[in-house]
């Protein structure tokens, strides 16, 4: 799987590339910054997946992955981003904005290996989905109250996913499953039968949290793109 790891500050793209190619086997593919990085990708380049750290001179890791979902032939490119911060807006603006994960520098290993795995499924198969037109039958709405669901869902999923990582963190398994539990339930009821089977256990570590609900957030999307089709 060929990767793309953009950052301009050398030691954290050195550090992040060592961390991916000690995860398995990866060609691994460099820009400094992301002009160069977009340069390289308008230019063909077409990686499994792209880390981008967020803040960056002259093209933002913000502003790369607009880029990127606004170009056809790159749209459905998994997307990473990776910060020093690590607060709610920030996340949730980076998921909103349609990035696949989010790590937080320092880089942990773990997390690193969460967001590949993660990739890794995504790259295998696309989690499946009921057909919009079913879902619309069997909930007795219209395509316009789909696609509302659809978007306040995917408000929950980011908004969930900073409160769940803090009560793993805090030991809070209990409160964290039950949490857990309501956001599969409303993949069922969406149709997203993929993410709900994603969201089926909760994980053992706040790490792997993260990869879980990007996989759901991108079903929501996707099944969103296949509403207005």
């Amino acid at each position: 799987m060929k990767v793309l790891v953009v950052d301009d500050d050398v030691v954290s793209r050195m550090m992040l590339m060592h961390l991916i190619d000690s995860s398995g086997h990866y060609e691994i593919v460099e820009a400094e910054d992301g002009a160069d990085a977009w340069q390289q990708l308008s230019g063909g380049l077409r990686p499994a997946a792209c880390f981008c750290d967020l803040r960056m001179p002259r093209v933002s890791g913000l502003e790369l992955l607009q880029k990127v979902r606004d170009d056809a032939a790159l749209a459905a490119l998994p997307f990473v981003l990776v910060s020093s911060a690590n607060d709610r807006e920030t996340v949730e603006r980076a998921t909103r904005a349609g990035a696949t994960g989010y790590i937080v520098k320092p880089f942990e290993p773990a997390d690193v290996r969460a967001q590949l795995d993660a990739l890794a499924v995504l790259q295998a198969a696309p989690l499946p989905a009921e057909d919009p037109a079913a879902t619309q039958a069997r909930l007795g709405i219209d395509a316009q109250r789909l696609g509302a669901y659809l978007a306040g869902f995917e408000t929950q999923l980011l908004a969930a996913g900073p409160e769940l990582e803090t009560l793993l963190r805090e030991g809070q398994r209990g409160e964290a499953a039950v949490r857990l539990e309501r956001l599969r339930g409303g993949c069922a009821t969406l149709g997203l039968t993929g993410a709900a089977g994603t969201l089926a256990a909760l994980p053992a570590s706040a790490a792997a949290l993260a990869p879980m609900l990007g996989a759901a957030c991108d079903a929501v999307r996707r099944q969103a793109r296949r509403l207005s089709v």
